[in-house]
């Protein structure tokens, strides 16, 4: 299990964007902007209803994480006018994807509270991407000396 640090949970939950990136069963990746929420050592994402969605196939993160379930996902901070600002948090872990149960439903209930946008979603009919945070590393202003 991760141990996060103070300062690499404060990041994580100061910032509004995450990356995630996931790799096909032959190691093709792919990385998406998302929204997400922190509890504990497991980051939750939730698939929304947006335009970028075809209900005959799954996104490839979903299709990704079906068949690798090792991922890794990225949080940054970039200044253009101070460069003492830049940092970021690096996240490994494996992924497993949640229909539904207790664990799905609190995740919902984290992104909504965090994210507006998704209160008036039906997002509880969504899978939700869970990850399993098994390694942090960070760098810049977000490392802990520089928190």
């Amino acid at each position: 299990m991760a141990m996060l640090t103070d300062a690499q949970r404060r990041i994580l939950e100061s910032q509004r964007v995450g990356h995630l990136a996931t790799a096909d069963a032959t190691g093709v990746p792919s990385i998406v902007p998302v929204c997400y929420a922190l509890a504990g050592d497991n980051i939750y994402i939730t698939i929304d209803k947006k335009p970028k969605r075809r209900r005959d196939k799954p996104l490839k993160r979903l299709r990704n994480i079906a068949e690798n379930r090792f991922v890794s996902f990225v949080v940054d901070r970039y200044d253009d006018l101070d460069w003492s600002r830049l940092g970021w948090v690096m996240l490994r872990g494996q992924a497993d994807i949640l229909h539904g149960g207790a664990e799905h439903a609190q995740a919902q209930r984290l992104l909504r509270a965090r994210y507006a946008q998704l209160i008036e979603m039906a997002i509880e009919h969504h899978p939700v991407i869970a990850i399993r945070i098994t390694q942090a590393t960070s760098w810049g202003s977000f490392a802990e000396r520089g928190a």
